[in-house]
């Protein structure tokens, strides 16, 4: 049995944390649940894990209550090759199945290998154009933003900017818009045309700031799904799997959100009237947060006016009233909105701890 394929072993009584881990430092999108003896139990993806969060399952929960929600599913069991499968008829069998992992299986049920979609077919760029909001201000960072943007602070040897570039090429996205106001040429100077950044970036100018969707307006309708991120994020946001996601879900617009932790400090009374109902003991409220990554379809465009303020909370809202599909992505990778002082120094810190590489 190969080694790779061993380190993207769980077992079902392993907790949903540990499997994210897994599925992280394994890098193939997916753990394989496996018994004592190797043999294959099911499968946990990177779809399965968000999915599962948006649900409200605890992170510190089993796998195998994963596996038991899968029952009278499409594929309740995973779907599984021999070993010595020809290349062709692996292919086959996940084009049909619309998968993008393949458990390997020997004559004694054990897996001994993981075939990809990846490994079959090369990589290609992904079909997905990125906008850069890069207009803001950055107030709440004065007096760092006193002289210059804060996208151009470092992080690190780097603008954060420039960190922002590198995952969208790692993640084969080659064509990239910036929107800029306050000091662009600071910007322009830097990046130039992207040539030196392995991206091609067009800069779209804002005369006035118009809010995190506006400069969407000023742009040309474009033909392909649109990533746009804010620019004072540092993130390991896995955008093919955000991709995946958007797609998987017919999405018009999918929105990438964290889960916040707000513990009550006071013992919360709930009252029907005058008469108390029930007492919770400094209860823990779970919500979603605004991540502030997002990925449109072309079609909605259409619902951004041109010239005009807009906030990408009311584009949201527009295209919900509207009927369109509006999804959520669970971020359960590194995440931070460095929009404040005390957050930029966070984030110098995981830097410099390794966290923003794992």
């Amino acid at each position: 049995m190969s080694r790779p394929v061993k380190g993207i072993f769980v077992s079902a009584d392993s907790s949903l944390r540990d499997c994210i881990r897994v599925i992280d430092r394994g890098g193939k999108g997916i753990a394989v649940v496996v018994d004592g003896q190797s043999r294959l139990l099911g499968t946990v993806t990177d779809g399965d894990v968000r999915r599962a969060i948006l649900s409200g399952i605890s992170l510190e929960a089993a796998v195998r209550e994963l596996l038991d929600r899968k029952v009278g599913s499409r594929y309740p069991k995973p779907l599984t090759a021999s070993v010595g499968t020809g290349r062709g008829e692996l292919l086959r069998i996940m084009r049909e199945a619309v998968i993008h992992q393949l458990p390997i299986i020997d004559d004694d049920g054990q897996v001994v290998d993981l075939v990809t979609l990846d490994d079959l077919v090369p990589q290609e760029a992904l079909p997905v154009r990125a906008m850069v909001m890069a207009g803001g201000q950055g107030m709440r960072l004065r007096p760092l933003t006193e002289d210059v943007p804060k996208t151009m602070l470092p992080l690190g040897d780097r603008p954060l900017m420039e960190h922002i570039i590198g995952q969208l090429r790692s993640a084969g996205i080659r064509h990239v818009n910036v929107s800029t106001h306050y000091k662009p040429e600071q910007i322009e100077n830097h990046f130039g045309d992207g040539s030196d950044f392995g991206v091609h970036i067009e800069y779209v100018s804002e005369d006035r700031p118009l809010g995190t969707a506006g400069a969407l307006g000023l742009m040309d309708e474009f033909d392909q799904p649109l990533l746009v991120i804010n620019s004072d994020i540092v993130t390991r946001v896995d955008f093919r799997a955000m991709h995946a996601f958007h797609r998987q879900n017919a999405a018009d617009l999918t929105v990438a959100v964290g889960q916040y932790d707000l513990q009550v400090p006071y013992g919360v009374i709930e009252c029907e009237g005058e008469k108390v109902r029930q007492v919770q003991e400094k209860p823990l409220l779970k919500f979603f947060v605004n991540a502030g990554i997002y990925l449109l379809e072309p079609s909605v465009h259409q619902f951004v006016p041109s010239g005009e303020r807009l906030d990408m909370t009311d584009l949201i809202g527009r295209l919900i009233q509207e009927g369109r599909s509006v999804v959520a992505f669970p971020i359960v990778e590194y995440w931070l909105d460095v929009g404040r002082p005390d957050d930029y120094e966070r984030a110098q810190a995981d830097l410099r701890e390794g966290r923003l590489e794992r």
